[in-house]
């Protein structure tokens, strides 16, 4: 039988990836979140594409609502992206664990209560679970959770969640730890800023990067491509799996950022991109051995295909009207 997914968060970032990915590959599609705003989805998609999604909204923090969906659309395949990133917990740290910790809980009792009609929950946990940087190596799994802060610590506490759910009830689950994605949508959070420097080369404007030092820098198809292979996998148990993309210096994204907008837009285009603070505070590297052994091995797209990608995307959208840069002020 096809598999039928269900997106939380699905206007957000990486969820409007995921739905863009599982459109295009025909799948059947819920796409579920209480914004009504689908400006990131129409940055990825035109309207036909986005039709063959199905739009349902709903408020996560309500326990009754999943269950209702997940009855009506034959849902047996959840990808779990809705949280509030790190700082609207900071700002509002209570209505942050609603989202982001019992709206994963409603999400799992919801898979429990389905009856084994739900196959497997794929969800974001994060590399802020990890805090400080880890020496020199890279991050793996059983690395020691610190997190420095309340989302980071959220996050944790999902994947603690999720174990108890598999020992308890038996629901299967993938936790995934992405670590810096960008890519067309990425407009909030202070990682978000490689981003709104390409937007804002397109649109002639200088921009501050405010971070420096190395990131594990990961392209949103990669990122969107993970969920879906570890939503669609068939193996048992509560697992946690970090992402890894390429491992950069922000000075080399700043380069190629110049570097691919010049092949773009031409050697006219302004490029002041300018850099600043402290490093990325989260594990420069994410060691991938682990998803790769229990998913399979899988192609990674480059730094200069991302970017290029990325600033194309960006213009495109801006021959065709003004684009939105109302985040490159933040």
């Amino acid at each position: 039988m096809s598999k039928v997914f269900l997106v939380t968060g699905a206007h957000g970032f990486i969820g409007a990836w995921v739905a863009r990915r599982l459109i295009e590959a025909g799948k059947k599609t819920i796409l579920f979140d209480q914004n009504p705003n689908a400006a990131r989805l129409r940055l990825l998609m035109d309207e036909e594409t986005l039709s063959q999604g199905t739009f349902v909204s709903g408020d996560l923090t309500d326990p009754g609502v999943l269950p209702r969906v997940i009855a009506q659309h034959g849902v047996d395949r959840i990808i779990h992206l809705a949280a509030l990133q790190i700082p609207a917990c900071r700002a509002n740290p209570q209505l942050g664990a609603m989202v982001n910790v019992v709206g994963t809980v409603n999400v799992f009792e919801a898979a429990a209560q389905s009856a084994g009609q739900v196959k497997r929950i794929a969800y974001a946990s994060s590399a802020a679970v990890f805090g400080k940087p880890i020496g020199n190596r890279a991050a793996v799994e059983e690395d020691a959770a610190n997190p420095d802060t309340l989302y980071g610590a959220f996050k944790r506490c999902n994947e603690e969640t999720a174990r108890v759910y598999f020992r308890e009830r038996g629901v299967p689950s993938i936790g995934l730890r992405p670590h810096t994605v960008y890519g067309v949508g990425r407009d909030f959070g202070m990682t978000s800023d490689p981003t709104k420097a390409m937007k804002a080369v397109v649109v002639g404007r200088p921009f501050q990067i405010r971070f420096t030092g190395q990131v594990d820098f990961q392209y949103a198809a990669d990122t969107a491509d993970a969920f879906i292979r570890s939503a669609s996998a068939d193996v048992d148990g509560a697992h946690v799996f970090n992402l890894h993309g390429e491992t950069v210096n922000v000075s080399d994204i700043v380069t190629q950022i110049e570097t691919c907008a010049r092949q773009i837009l031409g050697n006219s285009a302004t490029l002041q991109i300018t850099t600043e603070g402290k490093p990325n505070s989260a594990p420069a590297k994410m060691d991938d051995t682990a998803i790769r052994q229990a998913l399979g091995d899988y192609p990674v797209i480059s730094l200069e295909t991302g970017i290029h990608a990325t600033i194309a995307r960006f213009a495109e959208l801006a021959n065709r009207g003004p684009i939105d840069t109302s985040d490159l002020d933040v």
